[in-house]
C-alpha cells in the first residue's frame, strides 16, 4: 500500500451533483428549481405546518377546554396502602423514602395522602399533600401528618 494508491472503502462515498454551474454541466438554468415562486428564491423556508396554503391541521381542528398551567400532579397513597406498609415492614414513619423504597413511587413525584381504607398504626408520615379526612384520620389514631 502507498500514497498514490490509497482510496476510500467502496460504497463510502457517493458523487454530489455540481448545481448551478452553467449550461455545459446539464445543470444550469434553473439548477433544479423549476420556474419562479417561493420555493425557486434563496432564502426560502417553510412554515412548520405550511400546507400549501390549504388550511393547516391545526388550525382545521376545533379547540376546547382549559389547560390551567398551575395545575399540580400528585401521586394519590391510601391510608389502607400505609397500613399496609407498616405492618409488612414495621415502619412508624412513613415518608417519600420508604415510599421509594417499597417500589410505589419514583421519588420524583408529589405525594398526596388520600382517606380510603382504614389505618390502625400509630404513624408520622411525610408528604406534599393530604386529605382533610386523611389527615383527620391520621391525627385519630395518635400519629401526625408533616406536610413537606
Amino acid at each position: 500500500m502507498k500514497l498514490n494508491n490509497l482510496q476510500p472503502a467502496a460504497g463510502s462515498t457517493h458523487s454530489r451533483r455540481r448545481i448551478g454551474r452553467g449550461p455545459g454541466s446539464g445543470l444550469g438554468g434553473t439548477s433544479t428549481r423549476g420556474h419562479k415562486g417561493a420555493k425557486a428564491r434563496s432564502g426560502y423556508k417553510k412554515k412548520i405546518g405550511f400546507e400549501g396554503g390549504q388550511m393547516p391541521l391545526q388550525r382545521r381542528v376545533p379547540k376546547f377546554g382549559f389547560k390551567n398551567i398551575n395545575h399540580k400532579e400528585y401521586f394519590a397513597v391510601n391510608l389502607s396502602t400505609l397500613q399496609k406498609l407498616s405492618e409488612k415492614n414495621g415502619w412508624t414513619e412513613i415518608g417519600i423514602a420508604q415510599l421509594v423504597e417499597a417500589g410505589l413511587t419514583n421519588g420524583k413525584e408529589m405525594v398526596k395522602i388520600l382517606a380510603n381504607g382504614e389505618l390502625k398504626a400509630k404513624l408520622t408520615v411525610k408528604a406534599n399533600a393530604f386529605s382533610k379526612t386523611a389527615e383527620e384520620a391520621i391525627k385519630a389514631v395518635g400519629g401526625e401528618a408533616i406536610v413537606l
